[in-house]
C-alpha cells in the first residue's frame, strides 16, 4: 500500500538532505517532486497543487524558526500536517444509536460491498459489543444471498433474506421490523451494487433510503480504481447524500489518490478501510496514522492494538511456562501462527513497524508463506508434534511424503525451530522477558 508514492515522496525529501536549512530554491526544488509524487498516486492536479502550495507557504513560513531541526525532517513534518488535513483532520465514529440502529451499504458493482457489511457485522460485535443482523437487499446478483449467508455463519451473525421477494424496500423494511422484535442492536443492509449512469438503480437506492431513514449510509470505493473512485464518489453522494466513506483493497496494487482526496472532493469523511479478505480486516480509518503510513513511518498504534485484541492471557501463560522449560513445540507453534493470522495481512502488519516498509518493499510476503510451515506440521503425528526430539530420519522421511516436500526443507525447518526454541528459552531467563511478561506485554495492555 502506497509503496510508489512513499518511495517518490522520500525522494522528494532527499532533495534537502545536506542542505543547511531551509531556501526559496530547496523548497522549490523539493515542491515540484512532491507534486510529481501526488500526481504519480492518481491525485487530481488541481488538488495537487493546491496541497503543494500550502506547504510550500508553510516551509518559506518556517525557513528561520526552527534552525535546530534539519530542512528535510522539518519538510516530512509540514507534508504530514498537510496531508492529516487533507484526509480529513481526526477520524469521525459510526452512529450507531437507535433502537434498531440502521446502516445503508451502497456502491458501485464489485467494490465490496457484501465483504464489508460482513466485516462490519464482525467489528461491531467483537468491538462494540453489538448484537448485529445482515440483511440481504442485492436481488440481482445470483451468488449474493448465499454469499451474505455464508458469511453470516462463519462470523455467527444471524441474516435476514426473503430469496422470493425481489423488492428491497420491502425486504429492508421488513428486516428492521424482525429486528425490533428481536431485540437486535444494529442492522446491517447490503444493497445490489449500481452504475451512477443507471437511474433506475439510483432511483432504487434513493427508495431505500427514503424508507428506512438510516443512521447512517456508508458508501463503498475500491481503492484500486483510483480517482474514478473519488468521481464515483461525488456523483453518488448527489443522489444519496451518504454519511461516509470506506476504502476497500486498500492492500492491493494502489496508487492511493482515493485514501488521499475522497474527503477533499466529496466532504464526507473515511470511515474505515479494508486491507485483507478476512473478517479481521477492517480498520477505523485514522488521517495522522495513514499519513504516517504514507511517508514510511509506520503505525505502530494500530499494530499494538491489533496484538491486543488477539491477546491471550491464559495461552500467554501456558506457552510462557512451556519456553521457560524449554518445552515449546509444535502444537505451541501453529497456535501462535494462528494469532499473528489474525491480526491480518502479513506485510501490511510489517509495515506498521517503523522502518520496516522500506525492508519489505521488494519482498513477496504474504499469509501463504505459513502454508508451507502448516503442511510439514499437520504430516506429523500428534506425537511429533508435541515431541520435536522424535523426529528422527525415517520419521522426517515419511513427513517429506506426506506433505510433498524435500527432505532438505524439512531438516531446514527443524533446525530453524530448534534455533529459535533455544532462543526463545534462552531470552526467557532475561529480565526484559520478565518485565515483557509479568509487566503487561504491550504497553497498555492488561493482564
Amino acid at each position: 500500500m502506497f509503496d510508489s508514492l512513499n518511495e517518490r515522496l522520500d525522494g522528494a525529501f532527499k532533495t534537502l538532505r545536506g542542505d543547511g536549512k531551509l531556501t526559496e530554491i530547496n523548497i522549490a526544488q523539493s515542491i515540484k517532486e512532491i507534486r510529481r509524487a501526488l500526481v504519480a498516486a492518481d491525485v487530481n492536479y488541481k488538488i495537487a497543487k493546491e496541497f503543494t502550495d500550502k506547504v510550500k507557504d508553510e516551509a518559506l513560513g518556517s525557513q528561520n524558526v526552527l534552525n535546530s531541526v534539519k530542512p528535510g525532517e522539518l519538510m516530512v513534518k509540514i507534508v504530514m500536517d498537510e496531508l492529516v488535513e487533507l484526509m480529513g483532520g481526526a477520524s469521525v465514529g459510526i452512529n450507531i444509536k437507535g433502537n434498531p440502529a440502521v446502516i445503508l451499504v451502497a456502491g458501485l458493482q464489485g467494490s465490496g460491498k457484501t465483504t464489508f457489511s460482513g466485516k462490519l457485522a464482525y467489528h461491531l460485535k467483537g468491538k462494540r459489543s453489538k448484537k448485529p443482523l445482515l440483511v440481504a437487499c442485492d436481488v440481482y446478483r445470483p451468488a449474493a444471498i448465499n454469499q451474505l449467508t455464508v458469511l453470516g455463519e462463519q462470523i455467527n451473525v444471524p441474516v435476514y433474506k426473503e430469496p422470493e421477494n425481489k423488492n428491497p424496500v420491502d425486504i429492508a423494511t421488513n428486516a428492521i421490523m424482525h429486528a425490533k422484535a428481536n431485540s437486535i442492536d444494529v442492522v446491517i443492509i447490503d444493497t445490489a451494487g449500481r452504475l451512477s449512469i443507471d437511474e433506475e438503480m439510483m432511483q432504487e437506492i434513493e427508495n431505500i433510503k427514503e424508507a428506512i431513514t438510516p443512521n447512517e449510509t456508508l458508501f463503498v470505493v475500491d481503492s484500486m480504481t483510483g480517482q474514478d473512485a473519488v468521481n464515483t464518489a461525488k456523483t453518488f453522494n448527489e443522489r444519496l447524500d451518504f454519511d461516509g466513506v470506506v476504502l476497500t483493497k486498500l492492500d492491493g496494487d494502489t496508487r492511493g489518490g482515493a485514501a488521499l482526496t475522497v474527503k477533499y472532493t466529496v466532504g464526507k469523511p473515511i470511515k474505515f478501510v479494508s486491507m485483507g479478505e478476512t473478517m479481521e480486516t477492517l480498520d477505523v480509518f485514522y488521517p495522522e496514522r495513514m499519513a504516517q503510513r504514507i511517508l514510511g513511518m509506520g503505525d505502530i498504534v494500530s499494530f499494538v492494538e491489533k496484538a491486543q485484541e488477539q491477546f491471550d492471557e491464559k495461552e500467554a501463560k501456558r506457552i510462557e511456562k512451556k519456553i521457560k522449560r524449554n518445552k515449546f513445540d509444535f502444537n505451541d507453534f501453529v497456535s501462535q501462527l494462528n494469532q499473528i493470522r489474525k491480526m491480518g495481512d502479513i506485510k501490511s502488519l510489517l509495515n506498521m513497524i517503523p522502518g520496516m516498509s522500506k525492508m519489505t518493499k521488494n519482498l513477496d510476503i504474504d499469509n501463504s508463506a505459513f502454508a508451507k510451515v502448516e503442511s510439514i506440521i499437520f504430516s506429523m503425528t500428534p506425537q511429533e508434534r508435541g515431541n520435536p526430539e522424535l523426529l528422527n530420519m525415517s520419521r522426517k522421511r515419511r513427513i517429506a511424503a506426506g506433505c510433498g516436500r524435500s527432505i532438505h526443507e524439512i531438516n531446514q525447518f527443524i533446525k530453524q525451530f530448534e534455533q529459535m526454541r533455544k532462543m526463545m528459552h534462552k531470552f526467557s531467563n532475561s529480565k526484559n522477558f520478565q518485565n515483557m511478561m509479568g509487566g503487561g506485554g504491550f504497553p497498555g495492555m492488561k493482564r
